[in-house]
């Protein structure tokens, strides 16, 4: 199995920035795309390694570990491909020691270094045999030397999803819920604010057997506010005086009370933006959407005499 130049596959240097590799990865995936290449049959190979060599130099843990871990691969094949010889010095490079010694790697920082059995994929497999625990050679690898205790588990972990519903007031200030499992572990989940349905929050080693938790958020409808992306609508009340004459208005937002300057003669349906009222930004909660507050002149019920008389001089007036 050959080692894989994911340089030379994007088409770029060692010392490539993360922008250079995000271009280089476009322009090529649109020209090998199998889709504009029907007739080519090496199209979808490459697009393949394409998007291999991407996932693992577009982060950058993964990078670390593939620029260390890749030329000593390459060790690896020049020695002939004897797996004892290539781990013996790689763990010690790595501060593993021999057999009789084992240092323990967590989940998380099993998946940066190889990629969830995603990432290097020709040389995870020709290590591990598809995480049987065999080598290329067909010689038995020993999880618990290498990885510590946790080196059996690793192969059982999975990730785990779980749905959760809050209100768009707990979206919009954050919220927390616990979380029990059957063997009667209990965690406690923190939501961040901004959060809107679709939203995944992923809790690093809280799955099955040290996989990850994902969290699937679903905001309820709200009475009050309709939600678009950041952006909150709400219906504001506005009496027939007003609305005609002109004035001020409280309008309550999702967090506090202002104040809204109607214009004599507004209509009925005229919509006003109010600049940073909305919700918080999911990446950034210091910044929030706008509130668009729609206005609902309200008709005046239940006359009394004198009230119906002006509105008919007013009427007549109109006419005139």
């Amino acid at each position: 199995m050959d080692y894989k130049d994911y340089y030379s596959i994007l088409g770029v240097s060692k010392t490539a920035s993360q922008d250079e590799i995000k271009k280089a990865y476009r322009k090529l995936a649109r020209k090998y795309h199998p889709d504009l290449n029907k007739d080519d049959p090496q199209a979808e190979q490459r697009f393949k390694d394409l998007n291999e060599a991407n996932e693992v130099l577009s982060d950058a843990e993964k990078r670390k570990m593939y620029d260390q871990f890749g030329s000593q691969w390459q060790q690896y094949q020049r020695a002939g491909g004897r797996p004892d010889d290539f781990w013996s010095q790689w763990g010690a490079q790595q501060g593993f020691g021999g057999r009789g010694q084992a240092r323990t790697v967590n989940p998380e920082q099993f998946e940066q270094m190889f990629g969830g059995s995603g990432g290097f994929s020709d040389f995870f497999e020709a290590l591990f045999g598809q995480m049987g625990g065999r080598t290329a050679g067909g010689q038995q690898v020993n999880y618990s030397d290498i990885f510590g205790q946790q080196g059996q588990s690793l192969r059982r972990s999975r990730d785990v999803e779980h749905m959760i519903e809050i209100s768009l007031t707990e979206a919009f200030y954050g919220t927390s819920r616990t979380i029990q499992w059957e063997d009667g572990r209990s965690i406690e989940a923190k939501i961040p604010r901004g959060v809107k349905t679709g939203s995944r929050v992923r809790l690093s080693g809280q799955g099955q057997d040290g996989g990850h938790l994902y969290l699937s958020i679903k905001v309820q409808a709200d009475k009050q506010f309709e939600r678009d992306e950041d952006d909150l609508k709400t219906a504001v009340p506005v009496d027939l005086y007003t609305a005609i004459l002109g004035g001020q208005i409280d309008v309550a937002t999702i967090d506090k009370t202002v104040k809204l300057t109607i214009p004599a003669g507004t209509a009925n349906g005229k919509q006003f933006r109010l600049r940073g009222l909305g919700m918080p930004t999911l990446k950034n909660p210091e910044e929030r959407g706008n509130l668009y507050a729609t206005v609902a002149v309200q008709l005046p019920t239940h006359l009394s005499d004198e009230e119906r008389e002006l509105f008919e001089k007013l009427r007549k007036l109109r006419e005139t």
